[in-house]
């Protein structure tokens, strides 16, 4: 794989295929990314970690305030290719693949989770990767109804003399919403609505239609996203539980504490959360006894993202300083925390069983099987 950047393959049993999906022609349609179970296909493509090269400008902008032009990040990366078959046929299961819905952080994109995506998709699930409209993404864009137009939503700062609680309470709100708004999505799919993804004719949302359980669906997100899947726990009953990477915790308002319903788990880096915020996620689990808190030693907040799998001085020039655990062994442990957790409250009949530990450590135990996870609970 070419640049600087070598994302790991699935390790679960179905290979990943992967389509870009967008519905509507205005700000209140969906825009995302599809990672799910695909047949094995000779001389399948890989699609771009970057899609396009306007992306590259809006990660210039928000990862290095225009420090570092968009033209070296295009070099650096613009040719990092995801371990996936790109618009792959489609694995129908009788029985139904769970669905996650995955919220990605500040100035990310739909496809700067594509390790964890692929890795939960490899495991029989439909990931429903989003990009939001609410001028938290790097960049994003729509398609107007005249043919070709595009109208871009760039990323945006929190406006001068204006709280940033109340500025980013809105965004969260909006992309809870939106998290609703694709479950709505799949739901009318599964019912037998025909609805057209105006990206590709060619990879047709319909092929879902009997291949998806829809009493198993869990929402997934990282930073901004773990708190947006928090507050879509709250706007749709249908989400059975929610796995929240490192949430940032700050954009939700207080009152709305006692009002999750369901189980979370947070999995939490060693360097980024705060007291307050860590605070705030144990109201949450002394509300509800299934909410897990856990914490991945030798990590660091970008460590969730396929950011940890930038090679070389490129991360460090981005980012700083970087976790001491590998990332493949950190990825292994979000996913098999996840895995086991989502067993458990969607009830599914696949084996991750083994994971169970990884949900029942209590105190500053570590984990068995485990070293570098310590449960904070």
């Amino acid at each position: 794989m070419g640049g600087m950047l070598a994302l790991p393959a699935g390790q679960g049993p179905h290979q990943v295929g992967c389509a870009d999906v967008m519905v509507g022609h205005t700000r209140q349609g969906l825009f995302l990314r599809l990672f799910y179970p695909c047949l094995p296909r000779a001389g399948a493509t890989e699609p771009l970690w970057i899609p396009r090269s306007e992306y590259c400008g809006g990660l210039a902008d928000v990862t290095l305030g225009r420090r570092w032009c968009s033209a070296l990040f295009s070099i650096a990366i613009g040719s990092c290719k995801v371990p996936v078959s790109w618009k792959g046929p489609f694995k129908p299961c009788s029985r139904g693949y769970p669905l996650i819905i995955f919220s990605h952080g500040l100035g990310a994109l739909r496809t700067l989770y594509s390790s964890v995506c692929t890795e939960l998709a490899s495991w029989g699930f439909v990931v429903a990767a989003l990009e939001h409209r609410d001028h938290s993404a790097a960049t994003t864009y729509f398609c107007t109804a005249e043919a070709g137009t595009e109208e871009w939503i760039p990323f945006q700062r929190v406006p001068q003399g204006q709280k940033e609680f109340y500025f980013r309470n809105k965004q969260v709100h909006q992309r809870a919403q939106e998290c609703v708004r694709a479950l709505r999505l799949f739901q009318g799919i599964a019912g037998g609505r025909s609805v057209p993804n105006i990206l590709h004719q060619d990879w047709d949302l319909s092929v879902l239609k009997d291949s998806l359980d829809l009493t198993k669906v869990a929402v997934m997100g990282h930073s901004f996203g773990g708190v947006t899947a928090v507050l879509a726990l709250v706007k749709e009953p249908s989400f059975r539980c929610a796995v929240a990477l490192d949430a940032w915790m700050f954009p939700l308002e207080n009152v709305l504490y006692p009002e999750v319903p369901k189980p979370v788990l947070f999995i939490n880096t060693e360097k980024f959360q705060t007291p307050e915020s860590v605070a705030k996620m144990k109201r949450l689990s002394s509300r509800n006894s299934q909410t897990r808190i856990v914490t991945v030693l030798g990590t660091v907040h970008e460590d969730q993202s396929d950011f940890a799998f930038i090679t070389g001085k490129l991360y460090s020039r981005i980012f700083g300083s970087r976790g001491t655990l590998d990332p493949h062994k950190a990825l292994a442990i979000t996913s098999r925390a996840a895995l086991a957790f989502l067993q458990r409250h969607l009830k599914l009949e696949e084996e991750f069983g083994q994971w169970d530990e990884l949900l029942e450590g209590v105190g500053d135990s570590v984990v068995p099987d485990v070293p570098f996870c310590r449960s904070k609970l």
